[in-house]
Order: C-alpha cells, then sequence, then structure tokens
C-alpha cells in the first residue's frame, strides 16, 4: 500500500499539464457515458487526442493507435447517439445477440493477432503483448459503446483491470489511477445500464 500511495505522490509531481487535461476529460467523458448523455463523446475526443501524444512518448504503440480509433469512432458514436428513432427518442440502450456476440469476440481476437504481431515485429516496445490485449479489449468497447450495446460495459472493466498495473509500470501514475477511476465508473456504468435496459424491456412488454 505505501508503495502505490508513494507512487501516486512522485506521479502528481511529475504530472504535466497536458496529462491532467486528459485524465481530467477522460474521467468526465465516462461520467457522461454512465449518465447516457451525449456529452460522452466530445469530452472523449478531447481526452484521447491528448492521450495519442502521451502514449507515443512511453512507447505504448497500440494503446496509442487505440486513441486515434477512439477518435474515428467518437465522431461515429456521437452521429448514431444523436440520431433519432422517431420524433421524440434517440437510439436506445441494448444487449447482443449471438451473431453480435460472435461478431465481437472476432473483433476482439483479430485485433489482438494483429497488434501482438505488428508491435513485436516492427516496434520497439517493451510489453507487446500487455499493450495488445488491452487494446484489442479497449478497441471491442468502443465499438460497442458507439452502437450503444451494454456489453460495452463488460470490455470496459476489463480493459481498465489490464491497463491500471500497465500504465503504474510504465510510469504514468496518475493516468493508472484514472483507470481505477474508470473501473469504478464502468461497474457503476454497466449496473445503471441494466437497469434502463431491464426498464425499456418491461415497457415493451
Amino acid at each position: 500500500m505505501d508503495v502505490i500511495i508513494e507512487g501516486f505522490r512522485i506521479g502528481v509531481e511529475q504530472m504535466t499539464l497536458l496529462e491532467a487535461v486528459a485524465v481530467f476529460f477522460g474521467l468526465l467523458s465516462v461520467w457522461y457515458a454512465k449518465k447516457e448523455k451525449i456529452l460522452v463523446f466530445p469530452t472523449g475526443i478531447i481526452s484521447v487526442t491528448i492521450y495519442v501524444k502521451i502514449c507515443f512518448g512511453a512507447k505504448l504503440y497500440a494503446d496509442m493507435s487505440i486513441n486515434a480509433y477512439y477518435f474515428i469512432m467518437s465522431i461515429y458514436g456521437w452521429y448514431v447517439w444523436a440520431k433519432k428513432t422517431d420524433t421524440a427518442n434517440h437510439i436506445p440502450i441494448a444487449s447482443n445477440n449471438k451473431t453480435e456476440n460472435s461478431s465481437s469476440l472476432l473483433i476482439l481476437l483479430l485485433s489482438y493477432f494483429v497488434l501482438s504481431f505488428l508491435l513485436e515485429n516492427y516496434t520497439d516496445s517493451d510489453v507487446p503483448h500487455w499493450d495488445a490485449v488491452t487494446t484489442s479489449f479497449a478497441f471491442t468497447a468502443m465499438w460497442l459503446m458507439a452502437k450503444k450495446k451494454i456489453e460495452n460495459w463488460i470490455a470496459w472493466i476489463i480493459t481498465d483491470l489490464i491497463s491500471i498495473p500497465l500504465y503504474f509500470y510504465k510510469g504514468y501514475i496518475l493516468t493508472s489511477f484514472q483507470f481505477l477511476v474508470f473501473l469504478a465508473l464502468a461497474i457503476a456504468g454497466y449496473f445503471s445500464w441494466r437497469q434502463k435496459l431491464a426498464t425499456l424491456k418491461n415497457e415493451e412488454n
């Protein structure tokens, strides 16, 4: 525990203004996601744009690419969430069917193997598989979030659990702490969305 506290203290001391801004908007974005607010996307765009630079400096090339992907998917998700299904309602929360679960698993596995191969053979990354696995789960999570699927929270929870020690190991203590907060928000987001989804299903029946 003392090591974590000391690491956090050092991380705060070494924190740049850029990382602080990225952390702030990252946390804000996840909070808006939990609340099912469309502001999840513009706040997220600010955070991921900054993290492209941060990840490059940390040689986390897969995470750098996933942040660039987040930017693209945030634009797409912003459009999907803003789209109305009728004159009054926006796209509702939904869960995956069997086909969508299979597609999500395929995205996860394909992205992992491709990223692992590229990182091992074409970069100087010292954590290629660690970087690839967290990125592949995040890749899948962002796709599911843009589609407003409740399973996105499960993928984010796994992403956060892997990212906490990864960024701590890399010396980005504040970012590691950010993922700890992300984990708590993702768990809360999952239960919040599950309750809303159950209400929607009851209203349909």
